[in-house]
């Protein structure tokens, strides 16, 4: 069995437990006529790579945000650009623009949450291994930059392949002593953004109400959607959930296609991107409740590392939700995930090693 840890409840269970928190704190808060608000400084947010396709939304939308008060965008070119346009909108947040190395130092130092999100996207006829070959080196540089500068920050891995890039971020952070396996965050947001949007345009719900747990990697087969374990329940074939499970698993390949070798998933990364980091800063700032889902280290199977549902805190990781009552067809979609999941990780710890 690939499981190591029994749980007496399934994910849902425990999700449905979370999410009935997070409702409860908003209602005392909207409700509430004896109690004043807790306010909290705004954060500074710093974007590594932010003169990318999907730095550029990303920020955007993190601009657009209360909680963000310093908004640092840094990259090799472009981000003067990019921080003056942001910076003619009409919210609080301060944007400032870093370029070079000789300013990655500045605009790291004091960060509370660090989005990595420099390197290639895949084109089209690209293997994870080409991508990984290039962006290996771009992600271990500013990981240790990270380690010098700011080792107490949440750092989140957008830069693909997630898979090995964030056992290599691991790595790193532990040659220098600094790494917390509650702090390291490897984004696989959108794989349940992409899969809320599948499940509810199959079953014809109201997706804003839905919950779609995924677990296991951030690529191909070792992305694996946990339909039977939704939030409502739905009823879909096996035939419906293996059309689901093959057009998430997919998805990035049919982007590539579509857009004719102009990108890959840009918007709806930065869509996905941006509603884990606000929610990494709820939790910074004591909102109970925030559960996102994200590849961190973990001891559920033989694989080093899982994407899971997370119960975030102010010192992030709180509690991994993990694993529990897969169906018997869930079973066998994580059982073969596994191999490739733990090549992905070793290539990314053993590019480390020898850097």
């Amino acid at each position: 069995m690939f499981c190591r840890l029994a749980k007496p409840n399934d994910i849902r269970t425990i999700l449905q437990k979370s999410f009935s928190i997070s409702s409860q704190v908003k209602n005392n808060h909207n409700h509430s006529h004896h109690q004043h608000p807790v306010h909290h400084p705004p954060h500074k947010v710093t974007v590594l790579g932010a003169g990318g396709a999907v730095s550029q939304p990303l920020s955007l939308l993190l601009k657009s945000s209360s909680k963000v008060g310093k908004l640092c965008l840094y990259d090799i070119d472009h981000t003067p650009g990019v921080a003056a346009d942001l910076s003619h909108i009409d919210t609080k947040t301060v944007v400032t623009g870093y370029l070079g190395t000789e300013q990655l130092g500045p605009c790291l130092t004091k960060s509370d949450v660090v989005l990595i999100t420099a390197g290639i996207p895949r084109k089209p006829g690209m293997t994870e291994d080409e991508q990984f070959n290039t962006n290996a080196g771009i992600v271990r540089d500013l990981v240790s930059a990270i380690g010098d500068f700011c080792p107490k920050a949440m750092i989140c891995i957008i830069t693909n392949p997630v898979n090995s890039t964030l056992p290599l971020a691991a790595e790193v952070l532990k040659k220098k002593g600094v790494f917390d396996e509650r702090r390291l965050f490897g984004i696989t947001s959108l794989n349940l953004t992409r899969a809320k949007a599948f499940v509810a345009e199959a079953v014809g719900c109201n997706v804003a109400k839905l919950v779609v747990p995924v677990v296991g990697g951030n690529s191909g087969i070792t992305i694996v959607p946990l339909i039977s374990q939704t939030i409502p329940p739905v009823d879909l074939s096996q035939e419906s959930r293996k059309k689901i499970i093959h057009k998430l698993q997919t998805a990035d390949t049919e982007i590539l296609e579509t857009k004719a070798g102009t990108g890959s998933a840009t918007l709806s990364m930065a869509h996905a991107a941006s509603k884990f980091t606000l929610s990494l800063l709820a939790a910074i700032d004591g909102e109970e409740g925030q559960v996102e889902s994200a590849y961190v280290k973990s001891d559920e199977t033989t694989a080093a590392y899982l994407s899971t549902p997370l119960l975030l805190g102010d010192e992030g990781i709180v509690k991994n939700l993990g694993l529990s009552n897969l169906d018997e067809f869930e079973t066998e979609l994580v059982k073969a995930a596994i191999p490739e999941l733990t090549r992905n990780i070793q290539k990314g710890i053993d590019y480390a090693n020898k850097s």
